[in-house]
């Protein structure tokens, strides 16, 4: 339980949504970008797509290429397929693991084009 409540702690507010805002795409936009089959990520939508939206970021600066991008987000959905899905606490807890370097990844490669981001 400590796992999931680690994942859902994202940096931008649930309020905020997956639907995008404030010119940001929405988590079916991010997803439809890559040519993938929107996925529904249930309760981890909402730090899934704050992960995916670092990384959008990080890719229309250059900090990482399209390719790469797309296959972070595939990573991220076969993951989740495969262990958050799962009834099994030790799957759950592995996908928790593994989701949350994945969210560190994005938000350095958002933190080296994005000012707002670095500490001043």
């Amino acid at each position: 339980m400590v796992g999931v409540a680690t994942l859902l702690s994202g940096c931008i507010s649930p309020s905020a949504g997956v639907a995008g805002g404030w010119g940001a795409p929405s988590l079916a936009s991010l997803q439809e970008m890559c040519g993938t089959q929107a996925i529904d990520y249930g309760n981890d939508a909402q730090p899934v797509y704050s992960t995916l939206l670092d990384a959008y970021v990080a890719s229309r600066h250059r900090r990482i290429s399209k390719d790469e991008y797309c296959a972070f987000q595939t990573l991220i959905a076969q993951r989740y397929a495969a262990l958050a899905t799962s009834s099994d606490p030790k799957l759950r807890n592995q996908w928790v693991t593994f989701f949350n370097d994945q969210r560190a990844n994005a938000v350095s490669w958002r933190a080296a084009v994005d000012p707002t981001l670095r500490a001043g």
